[in-house]
């Protein structure tokens, strides 16, 4: 009895020790997160191929590796191995081979690699002078469709100077791309067994999102033929046979975009993403589900009573259904459509955030990466309404985590506008602790903080904060008024948004209302800059890849389209951008401390955003102080940047609000 008692007691110890042991989330688990996507399903329904995300930390760089789980989710088989990144991967037809795009050892553009799935080295498959930007199997395994861009000759000087941007496009620069030259995106046929590329489409046009027909007769693809494809957002699907010298057929003429093809089972009907906007710039509004007949006709719009934006658009094995994910007010729901009838059935729902959803075509069921705010993305098979997990990639990277605590929350914005929100909160506080709080403002602005696992909230929870993310009027998820409520008047109801959470959570006893602070990248950056130029209540504020002085972002950024569509010409419509610049001309007024950061090759929103606006504060005597991220675009993706940016903003949070 008394050695039972004492080994309770030990057992109970352990325990202790163990719960003890556990610790809040930091900025250096950057370096242990794991994140996993694009699963395919192999034809035979037993194995789903996905790809793992993995950060090196004595390189400092991400990579990814491609790995295999069993439909039953008993195995899990890592297939490759190399330091670079495998991307794009698929089954071949038979199912005997796995094909990804890489570029290795000599090799000067990405190609297509093949591996046998019983294990081995890759072979390279493919030596195309050009960059393949996407591909996909013809049905009987024996040619792969190619999207091939032109190849550049800018850089084939004998001397390592490189030559002149000689530029004559109106839209001529776009982030990750920087500069942009005549340069289009055409279609191929390669032939596996002769390795004979065969020209499909040539010209003055770019042909995307190209998929074969189930009997492998026809292509799908999309493009923007109009006269000026540059000034408008515009994209039709196509239809053309398979053979050289083909002319492809226009499906659709929506002067919105129409994109993203995929063909039913019977070849008879293609399901689309058509955007819910007609004008010729389409950022506020959201897409649809819509089918219309593979040899042309009116096209059905399936989702038009629901008034959310629905993507991912997938048809069930028999073709009776075609299945999505939908935004819903924090939510990301797997939904189905009748084709024939547009009817909705909503087939999962809940606080959970699904993305990359792919059929069993074998099984009848489907996989999906699912998160929820406490666990990181992993792969669940849905089976009817069922939910089956079948990877725990993130086990090891939350064992000695304790989190924060997340729930929802709504706000009321001073004209009556109900605002949905999520709180993050400290494990572990007092009851009755009234803690110091960051409002983290999401980018876009068309773009929904839902019910995802959020590193960065999550960070800044755990440093000590209350975190809040707010869905402010011009973000996705609450319908196309909600979404374009913020046109043409930036800086006003999504400010009034911002301040009507940050009163709400006062009101309600969760945060100090003298410990306030603000932080955001993009969208999030720029309503930032908004809201301390509106209210001096927020002690402190970082912002990201932000921007103030709008007037000198004209023919600055990639938004030149969104400019003269949305604001008008700033030589004809002067006294509007002014007025939307007011943070900048107004900064004699702002008092808060604000650290700001960019990034150095930000085509999206240049660093001289973030320069104005420190310089101002700067020669103001406001604290402030400015962060450059050397190399990087719009997304930060050096791994030892990430970690930095996060300790930056604690110890400024810290400085201000503690």
């Amino acid at each position: 009895m008394k050695s039972l008692f004492c080994m309770l007691c030990a057992a109970c110890f352990s325990l202790g020790l163990h719960a003890q042991s556990k610790r809040p989330l930091a900025p250096a688990d950057v370096y242990r997160f794991q994140q996993s996507s694009s699963p395919q399903v192999s034809p035979d329904g037993n194995w789903v191929l996905y790809s793992l995300r993995s950060v090196d930390s004595a390189k400092d760089k991400s990579s990814s590796d491609l790995w295999m789980v069993s439909w039953d989710g008993k195995e899990n088989v890592q297939l490759t191995f190399d330091p670079g990144a495998e991307s794009n991967a698929h089954w071949s037809p038979d199912g005997k081979y796995i094909s990804f795009t890489a570029s290795r050892g000599d090799d000067k553009h990405s190609q297509v690699y093949l591996l046998d799935r019983r294990g081995g080295e890759a072979k390279k498959l493919t030596d195309i002078k050009g960059e393949i930007e996407d591909y996909d199997w013809s049905p009987n395994g024996l040619q792969i469709l190619l999207s091939i861009k032109d190849l550049s000759y800018a850089d084939t000087s004998s001397t390592k100077i490189r030559k002149p941007y000689v530029i004559d496009r109106y839209h001529f620069k776009q982030d990750y791309q920087g500069y942009l030259d005549s340069t289009t995106t055409h279609l191929y046929l390669y032939t596996l067994a002769t390795k004979k590329l065969d020209t499909l489409t040539k010209g003055i046009y770019n042909e995307t999102q190209a998929v074969f027909s189930p009997d492998g007769t026809r292509v799908a693809f999309v493009s923007n033929r109009s006269e000026n494809p540059d000034k408008n957002d515009n994209s039709d699907v196509f239809v053309m046979s398979a053979v050289v010298g083909s002319l492809p057929a226009q499906l659709t003429t929506w002067d919105g975009e129409d994109s993203h093809p995929v063909w039913s089972p019977d070849g008879k009907w293609i399901a689309y993403s058509q955007s819910s906007s007609e004008e010729e710039f389409t950022m506020y509004g959201q897409s649809l589900a819509a089918v219309v007949s593979s040899t042309g006709g009116t096209p059905r719009i399936l989702s038009a009573a629901v008034d959310r934006p629905i993507r991912n658009l997938k048809w069930s094995k028999d073709g009776k259904q075609v299945v999505s994910l939908m935004e819903d007010d924090r939510q990301v729901q797997v939904v189905s459509f009748d084709p024939a009838t547009g009817n909705m059935t909503k087939v999962i729902t809940g606080e959970q955030s699904f993305t990359d959803l792919e059929p069993n075509k074998a099984k009848s069921g489907w996989v999906a990466v699912m998160a929820r705010p406490a666990v990181p993305g992993e792969l669940y098979a849905i089976e009817g309404t069922q939910l089956r997990k079948l990877t725990n990639v993130q086990d090891s990277f939350l064992a000695p985590l304790i989190l924060p605590k997340v729930e929802s929350f709504q706000s009321k914005s001073k004209d009556g506008t109900i605002v949905s929100g999520i709180l993050y909160r400290p494990a572990n506080v007092a009851a009755g602790a009234k803690l110091p709080l960051i409002i983290f403002i999401h980018g876009g602005p068309v773009a929904q903080d839902d019910y995802d696992f959020d590193m960065t909230r999550m960070i800044y929870a755990s440093a000590g904060y209350a975190v809040a993310a707010v869905n402010y009027r011009g973000s996705s998820g609450r319908g196309v008024a909600f979404t374009k409520a913020i046109y043409s008047d930036w800086g006003n109801k999504e400010v009034m948004d911002i301040i009507g959470a940050a009163d709400h959570l006062v009101a309600t006893g969760v945060v100090d209302p003298n410990r306030m602070g603000l932080a955001g990248w993009s969208y999030g950056g720029i309503t930032t800059n908004y809201t301390i130029a509106t209210d001096p209540r927020f002690k402190a504020a970082v912002s990201g890849a932000g921007s103030s002085l709008q007037l000198s972002m004209y023919g600055s950024d990639q938004y030149i389209t969104q400019y003269e569509k949305e604001l008008g010409y700033p030589w004809k419509n002067t006294d509007k951008w002014i007025a939307l610049s007011y943070p900048f001309f107004k900064a004699d007024k702002i008092k808060t401390p604000t650290l700001f950061m960019a990034s150095q090759n930000d085509f999206n929103v240049p660093v001289i955003g973030s320069e104005q606006m420190y310089q101002a504060l700067k020669t103001l005597g406001v604290p402030t102080g400015l962060v450059i991220y050397p190399g990087q675009n719009h997304g930060v993706s050096v791994p030892s940047y990430l970690v930095d940016r996060y300790k930056r903003h604690i110890t400024w949070f810290d400085k201000y609000l503690k």
